[in-house]
């Protein structure tokens, strides 16, 4: 979007956000609910306190559901009905002292999937398929809810478009919700949005730590394969490399463009081993280094062949435990046999999985501003009368809203994942910093006495 339309959408959005305040609290009281769902990410409060700041500031109401969708989806009109306190809480204006900065979700999460088993549009007017999400709808309509918003990754930024897409099918004389998301993952692969909050909350405390493995490693002539968490993209990994001085990264966004693929399209675990043992003798022999780490993004476990694959469960959106898998250990052992074949001693390769330790970190001044920021545009979506927006941000936390029809699409009704250019100033930077790696190197020579 050019600046011109960007400065006129702003202008339109403060003026409709002006008329909205005009009309409430006399004329127009919105009945907002706040759903946080998937994985935790440092500030989610900032954006639940701020949302909720500005709508009660505003004459609003406001509830919140706890865990995800996981009590909406179980409603039941008779039998199941939502009960204040245990399913939900209203919010009033002495729940958000200090919320801002501090810890975790005062709503909970989970990553209940109403959604599941919805292949594409035509599951919408199967009622077996949708059972879940008319719960979801029903218990909204029970609630008098004028609006719904929705925080979290791309798994609820799809269940958000469903619920949109539910309504469609049921007739004008229904009540309707209005459904606004706000993008949420400590990942960063969201499309329409520059940086998410609890990114860089996330970098941080990784970085931190492979900082602390990195010396660790010095002092003891070792080597730590420190693998990070980044399902699909590998925006993680390249910031926990780059500010935890890696001597290595290996994002998703490589295996293509490094040569990393065998021929049936899965990751060659022997060429990634390989690289990782040039790596250690290019410091020996070029540096007189015997120490260093090693940054993998998670995701790359997603590409293993599946004789490598252990059998896991999956969740309710159908993802695997990356972290079961733990590629970095089976790398670490598959490293060091080839260094004690290749020069005749041992050399001690460990794996690390970082990632959970970040996600109710406390959070960074960044990640609180952006998330407070998008608090304030979540209210000023639902009093604008928006439906089926992303709230974004760009510039100077100018915000944006992005309609779903933008960023989901295809027939699975998902969001492209956004990722690392390969080739980018970002991609490059990481690149730039890392050991450059020597190849070719021979038993001869090649080692050198620690």
């Amino acid at each position: 979007m050019a600046k011109q339309e960007q400065k006129k959408e702003r202008e339109q959005g403060a003026a409709r956000t002006q008329t909205a305040d005009r009309q409430s609290p006399s004329d127009r009281k919105y009945r907002v609910g706040i759903i946080f769902s998937g994985g935790p990410a440092p500030a989610a409060n900032s954006v639940i306190g701020a949302c909720v700041a500005a709508l009660l500031g505003h004459g609003h109401e406001c509830l919140g559901f706890y865990h995800g969708y996981s009590n909406l989806q179980d409603y039941h009109p008779v039998t199941g009905r939502l009960l204040p306190d245990k399913h939900y809480r209203t919010f009033d204006e002495t729940d958000l002292e200090g919320y801002r900065n501090r810890q975790g979700i005062i709503i909970g999460t989970a990553r209940s999937n109403p959604g599941k088993g919805i292949e594409g549009l035509e599951d919408l007017k199967d009622s077996q398929k949708t059972e879940k999400l008319r719960n979801v709808y029903s218990a909204l309509v029970d609630l008098g809810i004028d609006a719904l918003i929705s925080i979290g990754g791309d798994d609820t930024l799809r269940t958000a478009n469903l619920i949109v897409e539910y309504q469609k099918n049921l007739g004008a004389d229904h009540r309707h919700v209005n459904v606004i998301h706000l993008p949420k993952t400590i990942d960063n692969d969201y499309p329409g949005i520059d940086f998410t909050f609890g990114f860089f909350t996330a970098v941080d405390i990784m970085a931190k730590e492979a900082l602390n493995l990195r010396a660790d490693a010095q002092a003891t002539s070792a080597y730590y394969i420190v693998e990070t968490m980044g399902r699909k993209a590998g925006w993680l990994a390249y910031g926990t490399a780059i500010a935890g001085e890696a001597n290595m990264v290996i994002g998703v966004e490589d295996l293509l463009c490094d040569g990393l693929l065998n021929k049936e399209g899965y990751l060659d675990v022997d060429r990634l081993a390989e690289r990782m043992l040039e790596l250690i003798v290019t410091r020996e022999k070029r540096y007189d280094k015997d120490y260093g780490t090693v940054v993998l993004a998670e995701g790359l476990a997603e590409r293993l062949p599946p004789e490598k694959m252990p059998e896991l469960s999956c969740d309710d959106h159908g993802h695997v435990s990356l972290g079961n898998v733990d590629l970095s250990k089976m790398l670490a052992a598959e490293v060091s046999a080839r260094y004690k074949k290749l020069c005749g001693r041992n050399k001690k390769v460990t794996a690390v999985q970082l990632g959970y330790e970040s996600r109710c970190a406390a959070p960074h001044a960044f990640d609180v501003m952006l998330g407070s920021q998008l608090g304030v545009g979540g209210f000023r979506a639902v009093v604008e009368g928006r439906d089926a927006h992303m709230v974004s941000t760009n510039g100077q936390f100018d915000i944006t809203f992005v309609p779903f029809g933008e960023i989901i699409a295809g027939e699975n009704l998902r969001a492209d994942v956004r990722f690392v250019q390969s080739g980018s100033d970002f991609h490059r930077l990481a690149r730039f910093l890392e050991t450059r790696v020597e190849s070719g190197y021979s038993v001869g020579g090649a080692c050198t006495g620690n």
